[in-house]
């Protein structure tokens, strides 16, 4: 019978696995705890999500088609506030720039700050609404009882018409969602 001669089991040595995996993970935690800024940031570029274009104004172009544009609020249950568009549609002609009006009411007895989510859906023709001029830009603060017009100037960029996914989209939803601005991002 034959012993073949082992040799002691020699210890492995992990540390540079180690080393990568914990650089790895720093990355993850690092992309997680910036994805929401990431994402905001991918979304204006692309349009993807609903985001729309801020632009500082239109070409002068502008075509024969009509667009119907819709307009839906909603506010958060933290907020007290009464937000709803002045006008609940409009018929523009692409290119054609127009302002529109939602009115905002603060119905509590202090003095509240919010901010305005927005989205387009279609998703895909987001990436056409461009827009001028928004309260949802900036914060908007309201003293108790306090009501606003808050305008928003917009047009259909006249490049619509060359995509063919858009061939039948007439009419577009622009969507805001008001919520209370909290106290830590004061």
């Amino acid at each position: 019978m034959t012993h073949l001669a082992s040799a002691p089991p020699q210890p492995v040595k992990h540390t540079k696995a180690i080393v990568v995996a914990l650089i790895l993970l720093a990355i993850m935690i690092g992309l997680v705890s910036q994805s929401v800024t990431l994402y905001r940031l991918f979304c204006q570029a692309t349009g993807a999500g609903g985001i729309t274009q801020r632009v500082a104004s239109g070409d002068g172009v502008v075509l024969n088609r009509e667009m119907t544009i819709r307009f839906n609020t909603d506010v958060s249950s933290e907020l007290p506030w009464y937000f709803k568009p002045v006008q609940r549609s409009v018929k523009v002609k692409i290119g054609e720039e127009a302002l529109v009006f939602f009115k905002a009411v603060n119905n509590s007895k202090e003095t509240i700050t919010g901010t305005a989510t927005f989205n387009v859906t279609p998703f895909k023709a987001a990436g056409y609404f461009d827009k001028i001029q928004c309260f949802c830009f900036t914060e908007q603060t309201l003293a108790p009882g306090e009501s606003a017009d808050m305008p928003v100037t917009f047009f259909i960029d006249p490049d619509l018409v060359k995509d063919k996914r858009l061939d039948e989209v007439k009419e577009i939803t622009l969507s805001y969602t008001f919520f209370r601005k909290k106290k830590d991002d004061e």
